[in-house]
């Protein structure tokens, strides 16, 4: 990937500092809300009233000359990311919000991953070598035999890995049809897919429950728009590390809101795993390839 056109470092870092931000206060109210709400229906609601938002983006003219295999591959883009979402959701009201944090950055790991399986993408001595590192920061994260693995780690590892395949399967889509199209269509699936789970365990949700969903929502459409403006400012190589200061915040938010000790395994996982993603990501821009590895912010909820 090479540089923007023209490249502002410092801005580029301001921005994708303000979106870590904006993706920790994400994680904090869905964690907030985690216990009163079934994640099915907190993730159906979530994407329900995120609707809101893009209505008046709704690009119809565009969605009149879908082609058949564009609509096929966005059906599954939205089971895929549906089933994300909803087990993130899980994920949240049972580990702490750093385990989660430094789980999801695997996400692009397992995208480079499948661009090599299944879309012909080569992968050098090198990018194995940095995979490698990135699922030994998982093992010091889980630490498998030391401690007991939870269902909420486990949600969250399967979480990341469909996380994985809605962004592969999106960069395909992004290759045919506009971006907006792209964005609206999953919002629209991903409601309808998680609309079934969510009455198997619908529970009458409050008004303050409601608004906290809107605000997820709005706050997390924002975080992807300040993304842009971060690519839109610097590289990905220069922007990428900077997604480590998400682990200290939702480290800090964990400690002074929810009273979640540090665990110093899970910062040190997450720091092989975003070193790693950042060497993809670093090679990638050297060699001036298509960008097949994303930042860690895109794969977010």
């Amino acid at each position: 990937m090479s540089e923007p056109s023209s490249s502002r470092p410092g801005v580029g870092i301001a921005w994708m500092v303000f979106t870590g931000i904006l993706f920790v206060m994400v994680t904090g109210l869905v964690k907030y809300l985690g216990p009163t709400m079934p994640a099915p229906q907190a993730a159906f609601l979530r994407y329900a009233l995120g609707l809101v938002l893009l209505v008046p983006m709704l690009p119809f003219r565009e969605g009149l000359h879908l082609q058949r295999h564009q609509l096929h591959l966005s059906i599954w883009r939205g089971v895929l990311h549906s089933g994300a979402v909803a087990l993130w959701f899980f994920a949240m009201a049972r580990i702490p919000i750093a385990d989660v944090t430094a789980m999801n950055y695997m996400a692009p790991i397992y995208v480079t991953v499948g661009a090599a399986l299944f879309l012909g993408e080569r992968l050098a001595l090198r990018r194995l070598a940095a995979i490698a590192f990135a699922l030994f920061g998982v093992m010091i994260i889980l630490r498998p035999g030391f401690r007991e693995i939870g269902t909420g780690h486990m949600a969250m590892v399967l979480a990341t890995l469909f996380f994985g395949g809605s962004y592969l399967l999106a960069k395909r889509l992004t290759d045919e049809i506009p971006a907006g199209l792209v964005v609206v269509l999953l919002s629209v699936i991903v409601t309808i897919a998680l609309l079934p789970m969510a009455l198997v365990v619908w529970v009458p949700p409050s008004g303050s429950d409601l608004m906290i969903l809107f605000l997820v929502a709005c706050i997390a459409t924002l975080g992807h728009y300040t993304m842009t403006l971060a690519f839109k400012a610097a590289s990905i190589s220069i922007t990428q590390p900077v997604t480590f200061l998400q682990l200290v915040w939702a480290a800090t938010l964990g400690v002074v809101v929810f009273g979640e000790a540090i665990d110093p395994f899970v910062v040190l996982g997450g720091v092989i795993i975003l070193a790693s993603v950042t060497f993809i990501s670093w090679r990638e821009a050297t060699l001036q390839r298509r960008l097949r590895t994303p930042p860690v912010p895109a794969t977010k909820v």
